[in-house]
């Protein structure tokens, strides 16, 4: 029997391929994402304790995970209703915006040790080899460099405990299952740092 999660990312893929070959409007998607604001911050960068900052995140990023959203593959009360409204385009048009910020600028390391226990984790657990050495990510795979620390402790110990999916074959799952809490901090810690 097929995955949940992977027919839902071949539906995704078709959806988003469908999709008329125009490019998309980056000043559409700027004044939709009016709606974002409260929780994401202004520029996409969130203020938000555990809500991430969507600046610099590849557009196909956000595109794939409104569209989770929408299919209530992934879960979030505030989520819900705004992403219910939205068309294809719209996401489209939100993803293009997202993307052409400038990521978020990363506080100064007040942990080095704790980093380089992350950037242990982060090589023993191969996250770059979708991540990117940078952290930069691609488009299938998120920026992590400088995105908010208690976001991504949320986000890890969501997917250590099965409550959120990775696109693909939940490569992210079997990533963060086998995790200890000090290196799930030490990674968060790492990585919000980087620049």
């Amino acid at each position: 029997m097929p995955d949940r999660y992977g027919c839902l990312a071949a539906c995704v893929a078709l959806a988003l391929g469908v999709m008329p070959a125009r490019a998309a409007d980056v000043a559409a998607g700027k004044a939709k994402a009016e709606l974002c604001i409260g929780c994401h911050g202004e520029n996409g960068i969130s203020q938000m304790e555990k809500v991430p900052s969507l600046a610099g995140q590849h557009d196909q990023v956000i595109q794939w995970q409104l569209v989770y959203f929408r299919a209530g593959a992934r879960k979030n009360e505030q989520m819900q209703p705004l992403v219910e409204q939205l068309s294809n385009e719209d996401i489209r048009n939100l993803g293009a915006y997202y993307a052409s910020l400038p990521p978020p600028k990363p506080a100064p390391d007040d942990d080095p040790d704790l980093s380089k226990k992350g950037a242990q984790a982060a090589a023993g657990r191969r996250c770059a080899s979708c991540h990117l050495d940078t952290y930069a990510g691609t488009k299938a795979a998120a920026r992590l460099a400088g995105q908010r620390e208690d976001y991504l402790l949320k986000a890890l110990h969501d997917y250590k405990s099965g409550a959120r999916k990775g696109g693909g074959p939940a490569a992210m799952a079997e990533v963060a299952f086998p995790l200890h809490e000090e290196e799930i901090t030490a990674l968060a810690h790492y990585l919000a740092h980087l620049q």
